[in-house]
């Protein structure tokens, strides 16, 4: 075997394990949380030794942020406005709330873990959880662009307000189906809230 050859196969091994050892934790800190969750029990789940996980990660903490990094990611490409051939600015944020929600039902571990994170307080802030607070901002950004292109007349405060709004809801209707499971419709309920946040969007432009 040539030198490329065998440098390609270590680093297909090297993707292959990491994604083993984030599946991994994805199952360990669903189950158990931040605090539960450890290097010997994601060892004994992904079935690879502490020390392979070492190798790509410094400790628990970054193991939690790469997490939470690539599950962001994923999720993050559906968090765009569809053009206007779909219709009405009414259906057009529709649209982008149900792609949100399914992004979210396929990809949740930034949240859960992040949502989990962000409401504890430490002596030492875990990288975990300013890798959250990063991600969220980046939402933000990402929301505030939306509502200022369907609502151009609102002006700065009231797109971040409304912003803000947006991604409190999301948040608690997340929050509603991790407790109660499949039984909540989420994509049905992330429709509903695009709808009262257009609402409330037209309502703060009219008052301008």
């Amino acid at each position: 075997m040539t030198s490329a050859q065998t440098t390609r196969k270590k680093r297909a091994n090297g993707v292959e394990s990491r994604q083993r050892i984030l599946d991994a934790t994805v199952e360990i800190a669903g189950e158990r949380g931040y605090d539960g969750t450890s290097i010997a029990a994601v060892s004994a789940k992904c079935g690879l030794p502490a020390s392979s996980i070492y190798w790509h990660f410094k400790d628990k903490d970054d193991l939690i942020a790469a997490v939470i990094e690539r599950s962001f990611e994923a999720w993050l490409t559906a968090v765009e406005l569809p053009g206007e051939e779909t219709g009405t600015p009414l259906e057009r944020v529709t649209v982008m709330a149900a792609n949100v929600a399914k992004s979210l039902v396929d990809a949740p571990d930034f949240l859960r873990l992040g949502l989990m994170l962000a409401l504890e307080r430490r002596p030492t802030e875990p990288r975990g959880r300013t890798v959250f607070l990063q991600v969220r901002g980046i939402t933000h950004h990402k929301i505030a662009e939306v509502a200022a292109a369907l609502f151009p007349d609102l002006d700065e405060a009231a797109v971040d307000t409304l912003t803000t709004y947006a991604i409190a809801g999301a948040d608690g209707l997340f929050v509603q189906r991790e407790v109660k499971g499949d039984a909540v419709d989420l994509v049905a309920l992330f429709e509903l809230h695009a709808r009262v946040v257009h609402d409330a969007a037209t309502r703060l432009a009219q008052e301008r």
